[in-house]
Parts: C-alpha cells; sequence; structure tokens
C-alpha cells in the first residue's frame, strides 16, 4: 500500500517550496548586489589611493625639477623619509644622485624613454636592507643648468595602499555574509509572513464543497493584490454557480421537453394496441408529427451539447445567400405563407455550412410560426455579412427581446402560439452565431419582428 502524505503536510511542504524559491531568489538579488558593490567599492579605493601616491610624487619630482633648474643644491630635497626613494640621473642613465646609497652607482628605479613626465609601477625594488618592494614611479625630465638634461625620478611604496585594499577586503569578506545571513533570514521570516493570508484563502477555498458553489470568500480590507485575488476567485465561484444552475435547468427543461412528446406517442400507441380498429391508420400522421417533434428536440439538445462543450467548427467558405434560397425553397413547399426572397444578395462567409444552414433554417422557422401573411428575407455584404428575417405578425416586446434568445424560452403573450416549437431554435441562433464572430438581435419590423444577424465575410 503506498502512503499518502496528509493533506496540511502537504500544503506546508508546498508553502515552504514557495517560501524557500522567494528566499532563494532575494538572496541572489542581495549576493549580486554586495559583490559587485564591493568588487566596485576595492576599486575605486585602490584608485584613489594610487591617485593620491601619484600626485605627492610628482610634486616631490617637479620641485626637484625646479631646484635643478635654478641651481640650487638638492641635497635638502634628497633628504627624503623611509622607504622613499629619489634618483637624478643624466642623459645616459647614470646616478647624478640618490636618496639611497646604491653599490656601483646604478640606478634603482626603471628610467624610461626621455618622452615627458610618465608614472609606472615597479615590482621587486631591493632597497639595502629592505625587502622587495612595489613602488609607485614617477619620472620627469628636466633641463640642467648647464644645458643638459637630467631625469629626476620618484618612488613611493605602495604598501600602505595594499594595506588599506587587504583590511578592506577583510572586512567585505566577513561582513558581506554577515549581511546576506540577516537578509535571508529577514526575507525567510517576511516571506512566511506574506503568504500566510494566501494559505488562509487556499484553507477557505478548500472547504468549499461541490454542491455549494454560493460561498464566497471573505475579502481582505485594503485592495492590494490579495484582495484582488479573492475579489477573482470570488467571480469564477459565481460563473461556475451560473453555469452549474443554467446546466441544471437545461437538464431539467430537456427532460420535460422530452416527456411529452414521449408520453403522447407511448399513450397513442397503447390505444392502438388495445383497440383491434383498423381506424388506429388514422393516428399515423400525429404520431409521425409527435416523432418528428421529438427528432428536432434531440437534435437541437445534440447541437447544443456539442457548442458548450467547445467542439471546434469547420472553416469552409460557405455562400450564405445558396443557404438562404435552398432554406426558402423548403419553406414554399410546406407553407401558403409568402417567403420574399427579392432583398437577397450574393454574401460569403467563413464557417460551418451545417451551423449556418440550421441558423438559417431556424430564423425561417421562427418567421413561419408567427407570421399572418408574409415572411421577407434580406442578406447583403458590405464590410459584415447582414442577414435579415422579418414576420408581419404581432411582434416581440422590447422587454423580451433579449430572453427570447434563452434556452426553452416561450413567450407568453401573443406570439407564444408556437406550434411545435421547443424554445432552442434562436438560442442554437444565437450560439452558432457568436461562435462565427458574429451578433444577433431583434429589431421592430412594425408589423412583425425582424432578427438581424450580421457575420464577417470572406476577406
Amino acid at each position: 500500500m503506498i502512503a499518502r502524505r496528509p493533506p496540511g503536510r502537504t500544503g506546508w511542504v508546498r508553502r515552504r517550496s514557495l517560501r524557500a524559491r522567494l528566499t532563494a531568489a532575494a538572496v541572489a538579488v542581495v549576493v549580486v548586489a554586495i559583490s559587485l558593490s564591493a568588487v566596485l567599492l576595492v576599486v575605486r579605493l585602490e584608485s584613489a589611493l594610487v591617485g593620491g601616491v601619484d600626485e605627492a610624487a610628482r610634486d616631490r619630482a617637479e620641485r626637484i625639477a625646479a631646484a635643478i633648474g635654478s641651481g640650487r643644491s638638492t641635497e635638502s630635497l634628497l633628504a627624503v623619509g623611509d622607504d622613499e626613494v629619489v634618483q637624478v640621473l643624466d642623459a645616459d642613465g647614470a646616478v647624478l644622485a640618490s636618496s639611497v646609497g646604491v653599490p656601483g652607482g646604478r640606478p634603482l628605479l626603471t628610467a624610461p624613454a626621455d618622452t615627458g613626465p610618465e608614472v609606472v609601477t615597479q615590482d621587486g625594488l631591493a632597497l639595502p636592507g629592505e625587502e622587495d618592494e612595489v613602488y609607485r614611479v614617477f619620472t620627469l625630465p628636466a633641463p640642467a643648468p648647464d644645458g643638459e638634461r637630467v631625469v629626476v625620478q620618484v618612488g613611493l611604496p605602495l604598501d600602505d595602499v595594499e594595506d588599506s585594499v587587504e583590511e578592506l577586503t577583510s572586512a567585505l569578506t566577513i561582513g558581506a555574509p554577515a549581511v546576506v545571513a540577516v537578509l535571508a533570514v529577514l526575507t525567510w521570516l517576511l516571506a512566511g509572513r506574506a503568504l500566510r493570508p494566501v494559505e488562509a484563502l487556499r484553507r477557505e477555498a478548500a472547504d468549499i464543497p461541490g454542491d455549494a458553489l454560493d460561498r464566497r470568500l471573505a475579502v481582505p480590507a485594503g485592495g492590494d493584490e490579495l484582495a484582488r485575488l479573492a475579489a477573482t476567485f470570488n467571480a469564477l465561484l459565481g460563473r461556475a454557480e451560473g453555469a452549474t444552475r443554467r446546466q441544471r435547468e437545461f437538464v431539467a427543461d430537456a427532460a420535460h421537453e422530452i416527456r411529452s412528446p414521449l408520453a403522447s406517442l407511448r399513450t397513442q400507441l397503447e390505444v392502438a394496441a388495445l383497440h383491434d380498429d383498423p381506424s388506429w391508420r388514422d393516428q399515423l400522421p400525429a404520431l409521425t408529427e409527435d416523432a418528428q417533434r421529438l427528432s428536432r428536440l434531440v437534435d437541437d439538445l445534440l447541437r447544443l451539447a456539442r457548442m458548450d462543450a467547445r467542439v471546434p467548427l469547420a472553416r469552409d467558405q460557405v455562400d450564405l445567400d445558396d443557404l438562404v434560397l435552398e432554406a426558402a425553397a423548403r419553406a414554399r413547399r410546406h407553407t401558403t405563407l409568402h417567403v420574399d426572397t427579392s432583398a437577397v444578395s450574393a454574401a460569403r462567409v467563413t464557417g460551418d455550412r451545417d451551423a449556418l444552414a440550421r441558423v438559417v433554417q431556424n430564423l425561417l422557422d421562427n418567421a413561419l410560426r408567427h407570421a399572418r401573411t408574409t415572411v421577407s428575407v434580406g442578406l447583403v455584404a458590405t464590410d459584415r455579412a447582414l442577414l435579415t428575417v422579418a414576420d408581419d405578425g404581432p411582434g416581440i416586446p422590447v422587454e423580451q427581446r433579449q430572453r427570447v434568445f434563452d434556452r426553452f424560452t416561450r413567450l407568453d403573450d401573443a406570439r407564444s402560439r408556437d406550434v411545435g416549437g421547443t424554445g432552442l431554435g434562436l438560442a442554437i441562433v444565437r450560439d452558432v452565431v457568436r461562435q462565427h464572430g458574429g451578433e444577433v438581435h431583434v429589431e421592430d419590423a412594425a408589423p412583425g419582428a425582424r432578427l438581424v444577424v450580421r457575420l464577417p465575410v470572406t476577406g
């Protein structure tokens, strides 16, 4: 047997997983931000400190060059602090003066070409009695009193810069993880607090049974995202409740409509079976009419069920005028009313031919049931195909012109003399037209009613 995880535990795991993902995402953003900021801070600090060393070396070199150019002694200028190096070289690179004793008079600092002031970093400068250090060397050509050119070089150590950068790096190495850890804990706590109302909504929604769709979630105050989520879910419940109610009403109405012709058929057949009378054959037209009505009702129910199930429609090019003329020709064979098609012109649409033929037939059947003398059909194509079917009957009251498209709707006024109708014809018309991207409405024909269908034409 496979053990099932308790619902509460499952919800907790999912909640924890979302909480962990939110925390991980926040920590990742913070880590990237702190890392980039730390690198930028170290680089900027090192650049600023090295720039300060360069300025100090330049100032010292310019003062020595000015003293040499004026013929003054440079002895005092060569007296420098610890770890600082000052050298004066001739054009051949020989040491003329130096702040440190150098065996053999060799230059300690790199002597670049005589191209102007230049600053470089020199590694491994070994002073007498000192370890190799990194120096920032500023080189400045200067004129001598005898007309020759000399080169003044000032080297300042970078050990203070390196120490400062190392201290900052160490502080960031220790402090940044601590900051990230604190932010991770805060994010974890805040994420849990933010998700707590969502979990409360989830539990409330889980407690709504399938047969109690009239219940609604409590909408939190404040109008924030959580309140909008609850309102959206309540709207979804409302739509589900409405769809369920309509489905139940549809099933009840369908059962009622099917029961009547079935009961009539059963009664007439039982009577014919009990009476050995040849005259029962006279009842065949009535039996046939009931059977046809039942067949039409089943066809209508099947078509509505297919539309409710979102069965895709065919997408063919259909000559709507052909469907109208064919339906009018069939109607003339079964009625004494005048069916006027003089206003029918060519119109081509894209859609399901059978479904559109059912739309035309239902509109004609509805008009024929209520017309006194004439049914007028019109069709014209402009930016849309406009199909009109009008009768000269009692008309449809304005307040009823939306309700006539509801399923199993029959009006209670003079227009209710609907013989053989099931109240599904116009409902099918509305649903099929909407599936084809069109619209249908009722107008006053004075006298009578005019049903108007607009459909997109084929481009």
